[in-house]
């Protein structure tokens, strides 16, 4: 798999766990906790989108100097 694809892989991944953040805050009924659960989806989804952009970027693959 190329890095791209990796990278793009991870960011699903983290867009994934940052919905089942967002679904289990939406369930709790302790305010702190669903305020706390609520700032790692923000954070993780903010991350997801970061990795996900690098990897659009390191998408292209250079072959080392001749």
């Amino acid at each position: 798999m190329s890095v791209a694809g990796e990278s793009r892989g991870r960011a699903q991944q983290m867009r994934d766990k940052a919905q089942q953040l967002s679904e289990a805050a939406e369930r709790a009924t302790d305010p702190q906790e669903r305020q706390k659960l609520q700032e790692k989806a923000r954070r993780l989804k903010e991350q997801s989108q970061q990795e996900g952009s690098m990897g659009a970027m390191g998408g292209q693959e250079q072959s080392p100097p001749a």
